[in-house]
Order: structure tokens, then C-alpha cells, then sequence
């Protein structure tokens, strides 16, 4: 575990180097210290956000100023109370037993809204019914939630799917279109730019500020995507 500065603000706890060679356990280790973090109630901590491999905690510098015996070690004080947090978990070898919401997603992937589908079936050598079948049969756990409030990274899409970024991102992107970038699949929440290839859409509002937490998904669960028609489409956006 390293813990470095971000800022005067801010630091990231970070727990593994890499997220690919294994995405579940480097989850589940960091949404643990995140967890931790979070029941910690550290004072001067203002918020706590997971991330691929790391937990980025906020907090307020004046107050960890005065909070420090010794002026001018409040980096130190803080960073302290964030590792005895982190490490009053279980051993970091054994397993971690984080819950998880199944969430299904809705998704249309008529031509209308799947405007980059073509561009994915070319690239993996299939069709393009086939990369319905693929994107909607695959599980998927919400890595992050980040770029824009309440969009959801999601990793584990068939890899034979992973399709480079667009090489001109679009100026406007419209809210629940569900997209790929690289190895990651993707929905954006909010009308947005973004380079992700679209290959659908969902009726689902994924960030609602006026609900209480106003995103629809977090870091954890998971999700497995339905494909509807344009008819359940129309009715499920009313």
C-alpha cells in the first residue's frame, strides 16, 4: 500500500499497479479500503472515492492543520490514521467479502442509437447480431464511477469486443447511451462529449440529482444489460 499527496487537499491510498491481471481481487481490495475508510469516520475527511486500483481521500487542510500536535505534519498525522484504517481490515491475503447489487440494464441497440455497432463488428470479425449477443450476454462489475456524475465503468466485456476509442470524439453524446472504449464498455449518464463507440442506448435515468444517492450504479455491483425493442424502449422512457 502506497499513499501519496494529490494536491494540498487530497490523497490517493493506492493498493495494487495493475487492475487487468485480476480485475475481481483488485476490486474487492480496494472497495474494502474504501469501506474501511468509509466506517473509519477519520476526522477532517471530507469524502472517500474508489478508483481502478486506488481510494482517493478528500479532505479539509486547515482542519488537519490544527488537528496535527506538530505544525506543519498534518500530511503525516492524516496518513497515519489512513493506514491503521486500512489496516484494521482482515489479512490482506485472505479473501474480501464485499456485497454487491445485480443490476439490470435496458438496452435498444436498433441502428438508430448504435451508430459505431458497424465499426465494432468490423473490427472483431463478426456480425452485427452477433455483437448484440456478446455485449448482452457477458456480466459486468462497475470498476468506477467517474469522467461525468454516475458513468459507469465496466470491465468484463468479451474481450473480442475491445474496440479502439473513435479517433474524433463527438462534440455531443445523448444521456444512456451505452458505448465501448478499448476493453471497457460504458453508459453515458448525461448528454456529454465522448469518444466511446455506441452501440445503443438505455430508457434508464442513471443520474438524478434529485434522488438520494443520484447515481443509479456504484462501484461494485453488477450488471447485466437486456436487449429490448424500440416499442419497450418508448414505454420504459415515459
Amino acid at each position: 500500500m502506497q499513499i501519496t499527496a494529490l494536491g494540498d487537499s487530497a490523497l490517493i491510498v493506492r493498493l495494487r499497479d495493475q487492475f487487468e491481471d485480476a480485475p475481481e481481487e483488485t476490486l474487492n481490495e480496494v472497495l474494502r479500503a474504501f469501506q474501511q475508510l468509509r466506517s473509519a469516520a477519520i476526522p477532517c475527511v471530507i469524502e472517500v472515492a474508489p478508483a481502478y486500483t486506488s481510494v482517493a481521500v478528500f479532505f479539509d487542510p486547515i482542519a488537519v492543520a490544527k488537528a496535527s500536535a506538530t505544525p506543519g505534519e498534518g500530511f503525516d498525522w492524516l496518513t497515519k490514521r489512513v493506514r491503521d484504517a486500512v489496516g484494521r481490515a482482515a489479512d490482506r491475503g485472505r479473501a474480501v467479502k464485499t456485497s454487491s447489487r445485480i443490476v439490470e440494464i435496458p438496452v435498444c441497440y436498433d441502428s438508430e442509437f448504435a451508430l459505431d455497432i458497424d465499426r465494432v463488428a468490423e473490427h472483431a470479425k463478426v456480425s452485427t447480431p452477433e455483437v448484440v449477443d456478446l455485449h448482452s450476454a457477458a456480466q459486468y462489475r462497475v470498476s468506477c464511477i467517474g469522467f461525468t456524475p454516475g458513468f459507469p465503468f465496466l470491465s468484463g466485456m468479451p474481450k473480442r469486443l475491445a474496440t479502439p476509442r473513435r479517433d474524433v470524439p463527438r462534440k455531443e453524446i445523448l444521456a444512456g447511451s451505452v458505448g465501448i472504449g478499448g476493453p471497457q464498455t460504458g453508459i453515458y449518464p448525461l448528454r456529454s462529449p465522448g469518444g466511446w463507440n455506441l452501440i445503443g442506448r438505455t430508457p434508464l435515468k442513471l443520474f438524478d440529482p434529485t434522488k438520494d444517492p443520484p447515481a443509479l450504479l456504484r462501484a461494485g455491483d453488477r450488471v447485466r444489460f437486456r436487449a429490448i425493442k424500440r416499442a419497450e424502449f418508448d414505454s420504459l422512457k415515459r
